[in-house]
């Protein structure tokens, strides 16, 4: 579903200037580069934005001229209308294509699939009548395995990481090739990325853990040698940038390193942000854990964790790299772009600005690595929304039965008498509404939408408890299908808070339509009345369930 778009500074809107720049596409608008990325591209395109979030809960300055579209690009049929309405707009000359999800927790969620994989394939179907000049398509260098000591990955290293985030690119690079008769891709592999507040996650808990007074202050795995590549964010805005400028005379396929050369060892960022911090006079030496003691030590951690209820960020997969190198070798990239990352914005320059934050200014400090963080995961409701899309049809079936019943007729007389196709139609709209509650959080529309639906069958008379019967039914058809998976998932919370809830506001609001039109207390089945005093508002029960 395509939540209204936000055309800020489109069409009559926009200066003539404006309007006479090159369109550039820009997916994953909201995240932590794009911000960055639209920055140092509005004075050159006029840039149609993508996100699933809506620009007001973005960073994106209000006064930067962009269009921007809300729409998750897993939803295949929202995803094609906006692609329809850029193209009818005039297509673009330019796609950069940002949105993909990662986490560091080490297992396969099922968001990789459906928005690295699925997200991407409409992506570029999508962009296929759109008359574009390139796609650039983001990638990391830690899709690339370590490189054996003394060795560096560079622009013809395989996409061969064993994680899943490394498979899903994998897997996208691979299929950008069944569109190069339509437009011609590149793929540039980012080192991590930093700022000035650092918004790198694994920097952000290493900072956390080293400048404080902990047990494990000073304690690094292994020898310390554990390295990957750094690159300041406003660098990677500018080599996206100088991509865009290049991309007549790039290959299709080619591959561009986003990095400085080399790697930068938990050593060396440990000594330079403790000088920093500690000034020299409160230095503390690092100590090593052995490696072989680091995989079970993270484990014992991990799980004492989890009972308590708050894991650590370092996770048992992680042992796995304990001293080994990232290195890389971008000559070639250097050659081809004319780009340099700049000297001063190397992450060792950087650390006495990032330590000056941390120092001066802890609670924006926090603000935005945070938000870095909370951007990572995919928030508990698009995986119910998602669960409750995959399994839809079922839902519906288990739906209909439950209307069928003895007692469903007893109560629903009005009901059995409406054509089979409007009934079947009518399932599918609350179900469709419901949906809408989940991905957005919001329960007014669903409310609105009860509302309504109160108002239709209340002049058709039909009874509240009709209505009623009918919105608890898809309570407990969601129920029945759900329950299993949310258990697997952890869910069962977000599907109480969602689902459940979304469906309890809406019989309320059945009720307060009916009694202002009867001006009298509607009668409800004992089910459907005790599950209002007793479940409304209730947590769900601690045994793991659904209800």
């Amino acid at each position: 579903m395509v939540a209204p778009n936000e055309l800020l500074g489109a069409h009559s809107f926009e200066p003539t200037a404006m309007r006479s720049l090159p369109r550039l596409l820009l997916t994953g608008a909201s995240g932590f580069l794009a911000r960055y990325v639209i920055r140092a591209l509005k004075d050159r395109y006029r840039i149609v934005a993508i996100d699933r979030w809506s620009r007001g809960s973005t960073w994106v300055p209000p006064e930067t001229e962009l269009e921007w579209h809300q729409v998750d690009l897993a939803e295949a049929d929202s995803t094609r209308a906006v692609f329809r309405q850029i193209a009818a707009e005039g297509g673009a000359e330019t796609a950069v294509h940002l949105a993909a999800y990662y986490d560091f927790d080490g297992d396969d969620s099922p968001e990789y699939e459906r928005t690295n994989i699925r997200g991407l394939r409409h992506v570029l179907d999508g962009c296929r009548e759109l008359g574009l000049r390139g796609f650039v398509f983001a990638s990391s260098a830690a899709a690339c395995a370590f490189p054996r000591p003394g060795e560096a990955i560079d622009e013809t290293s395989p996409p061969d990481g064993d994680h899943r985030y490394a498979e899903t690119k994998r897997m996208g690079e691979a299929m950008l090739d069944e569109y190069r008769d339509a437009f011609p891709s590149v793929i540039v592999r980012f080192a991590a990325m930093y700022s000035d507040w650092c918004e790198y996650p694994p920097l952000y808990h290493f900072l956390a853990t080293w400048l404080s007074r902990r047990w494990n202050a000073n304690l690094l795995g292994g020898r310390g040698d554990s390295a990957v590549p750094y690159l300041h964010v406003r660098d990677g805005a500018l080599f996206l940038r100088a991509v865009t400028e290049k991309l007549d005379v790039l290959d299709h396929g080619e591959v561009l390193l986003a990095s400085p050369d080399g790697s930068i060892s938990h050593r060396q960022l440990y000594e330079a942000a403790t000088r920093e911090f500690f000034d020299g006079g409160s230095y503390r030496s690092p100590r090593s854990v052995p490696r072989p003691l680091c995989r079970p030590g993270i484990w014992i951690l991990d799980r004492l964790g989890q009972a308590i209820g708050d894991r650590p960020f370092e996770r048992p997969w992680m042992a796995e790299y304990v001293d080994q190198r990232l290195t890389v070798d971008a000559s070639r990239t250097r050659e081809r772009l004319g780009w340099e990352p700049r000297t001063r914005l190397e992450v060792l320059h950087r650390m006495p600005f990032l330590i000056e934050n941390f120092r001066t200014d802890p609670v924006e400090w926090e603000r935005r690595n945070r938000h870095v963080m909370e951007s990572r995961r995919v928030h508990p409701n698009l995986r119910v929304y998602q669960l409750i899309q995959d399994h839809s049809e079922e839902i519906l079936d288990r739906f209909v039965e439950l209307l069928a019943t003895g007692e469903a007729r007893e109560w629903m007389p009005h009901y059995q008498g409406l054509p089979a196709d409007e009934r079947l139609w009518n399932h599918r709209l609350i179900l469709r509404n419901l949906l809408h509650a989940v991905r957005t959080r919001r329960k007014g529309l669903f409310m609105a939408y009860c509302r309504d639906l109160a108002e239709r069958r209340a002049a058709l008379g039909f009874q509240a408890a009709e209505v009623i019967y009918a919105l608890d039914a898809m309570h407990h058809a969601c129920h029945d299908v759900l329950c299993t998976f949310s258990k697997e998932l952890s869910l069962s919370q977000e599907l109480h808070d969602t689902v459940i809830r979304t469906i309890r506001f809406g019989i309320d609001q059945v009720e307060m339509v009916y009694e202002a039109l009867q001006g009298r207390t509607i009668e409800l089945p004992e089910h459907v009345a005790a599950a209002q005093r007793e479940a409304a508002f209730a947590p769900p029960p601690r045994n793991g369930g659904y209800l």
